[in-house]
């Protein structure tokens, strides 16, 4: 599985931008696909996290409510829809499918795309 992030930019603090992860490959659907985000001089963190068929995600506590994932099967493609972002928000966002359950760590995805940037003016 190849991955393409897209989406990125520069947004003010409150505004709200929305990430694209395009997919090759005939199995989509059968992966968890997840968004990672690693801002300057800190570890890469799990941000969110989608199950195959949709029906079950997951956020991490510094994004809930605020961020949204989301897939559609038939264009092989995973969003991030990202609203009252802080400054806080500004990293490199990368895209990740795993073959297995889902999950929140970093080292359960076998597949990463090859980031966005993200910047959030205060």
């Amino acid at each position: 599985v190849q991955l393409q992030a897209s989406g990125g930019g520069l947004a003010q603090a409150g505004g709200s931008l929305r990430l694209s992860c395009a997919a090759s490959g005939r199995t989509f659907s059968r992966y968890v696909m997840g968004w990672f985000r690693q801002a300057p001089g800190k570890e890469r963190e799990f941000v969110a996290a989608i199950s195959w068929s949709g029906g079950s995600t997951y956020y991490a506590d510094s994004v809930k409510g605020r961020f949204t994932i989301s897939r559609d099967n038939a264009k092989n493609t995973v969003y991030l829809q990202m609203n009252s972002l802080k400054p806080e928000d500004t990293a490199v966002y990368y895209c990740a499918a795993d073959s297995n359950t889902i999950g929140t760590i970093e080292l359960e995805y076998d597949y990463w795309g090859q980031g966005t940037q993200v910047t959030v003016s205060s």
